[in-house]
This record gives structure tokens, C-alpha cells and sequence, in this order.
């Protein structure tokens, strides 16, 4: 009989506009059906208003059973506000998909949406990962390779993207790496950090 305690891991999903955000309804999915001997995972969604034109809330709400955060401005019973209570709450921060938008605002310190606001009120030993997702020419543009050398050399990681067929009609790297992928590297990047 084992005697370990359970530990929780929270994990914070955030998923901005792109055609791939449908798969972020399987990785949180994934996530919430981790059970290892010692770990469960909890997880919240924070969803960007470009991503709500591609996916609703629902899925997140239904498979995290947690509220999602689609908005700065929502509130709660908490006086705190919702981006930093999640802040503090969060073991990591997974940002998949990842546009070039997104990964740009974080690399200059913008924080104009609930997601961004979030990402710079982490505290520095939470860990992120980001699972680009965009048009090849995107992801090969100077401004975004520039934006992802700033943020790798801020200890934030990245998984992919992925080669392959793109929902605009180009072949290229720019797809997102399979939700499965990702999730093994949730698990590896919380295991690393004694969770």
C-alpha cells in the first residue's frame, strides 16, 4: 500500500487565436486525466478574445471543471484580481497555441489581455512553455525568432512547432506539436520541479 501523499500540480492552459486552439481542448483533457501514483493535475483556462472566435469556453469549463478566464476585466467573489490570483496559484503556465502575436507581447512585457497579464505576474520560479503555432513565414520572420531568443534567454521553454501542412495552404514548420508531446513535457517540467 503506498503511503506517499498525493500532490496536486496547477497548471494554467493559455490559449490564444489560431486555428490550432481546438487542440488545446485535448491537452487540457490530457492534463486533468494525469493520475500518477503520486500527482493529479489541476488546471485552469485563460483564453484570449482572439482564441474565443475559434473555440468557446465550454469544452475548458466542462473537462477542467474550473471557470475560464476570458477577460482583464471579469470578476469574481475574490478581491483579488482573477490574473493574479492564478499567478500565484500556478506551478506553470503552457501557452498552447502560441501565435506570433502572443509570443511578441510577451517578449516586449505588453500586458494588455488576461492571458499576457498573467504571463508577467508570474513568479520567476514558475516555469512556461510555449507551443508556437503559425504560418512558417511567421515563425521564420527575425521579429519572431528575435522575440523567442529574448524569452529562451529568460528561461521560458519551447516545444516545436512542428512540420507539415498548415490550415492557410503552405508546407512548413509552424504547426503545433502534438497535444500528447506537450503534455509529457508538462509532466517532465513539474516532475523537474519536485512536483
Amino acid at each position: 500500500m503506498n503511503t506517499t501523499p498525493i500532490k496536486t500540480a496547477h497548471v494554467v492552459v493559455g490559449v490564444t487565436g489560431s486555428i490550432a486552439a481546438h487542440k488545446a481542448i485535448d491537452l487540457v483533457s490530457l492534463l486533468t486525466h494525469w493520475n500518477s501514483e503520486n500527482v493529479r493535475c489541476e488546471v485552469r483556462v485563460v483564453m484570449t478574445a482572439d482564441a474565443q472566435k475559434f473555440v468557446t469556453e465550454v469544452p475548458f469549463r466542462t473537462l477542467s471543471r474550473n471557470a475560464v478566464v476570458r477577460d482583464l476585466y471579469e470578476s469574481d467573489e475574490q478581491w483579488s484580481p482573477r490574473h493574479i490570483a492564478l499567478a500565484d496559484w500556478a506551478d506553470l503556465l503552457v501557452i498552447a497555441p502560441a501565435t506570433a502575436n502572443t509570443i511578441a507581447k510577451l517578449a516586449c512585457g505588453i500586458a494588455d489581455n488576461a492571458l499576457t497579464c498573467l504571463a508577467l505576474a508570474l513568479h520567476q520560479e514558475t516555469g512556461m512553455l510555449i507551443a508556437p503555432a503559425m504560418n512558417g513565414r511567421m515563425w521564420q520572420h527575425p521579429a519572431t525568432e528575435e522575440n523567442v531568443s529574448i524569452l529562451k534567454n529568460r528561461g521560458v521553454e519551447f516545444i516545436g512547432p512542428d512540420e507539415g501542412l498548415q490550415a492557410c495552404g503552405y508546407s512548413g514548420k509552424g504547426r503545433m506539436s502534438p497535444v500528447d508531446q506537450i503534455a509529457d513535457r508538462v509532466r517532465q517540467m513539474l516532475s523537474e520541479r519536485g512536483i
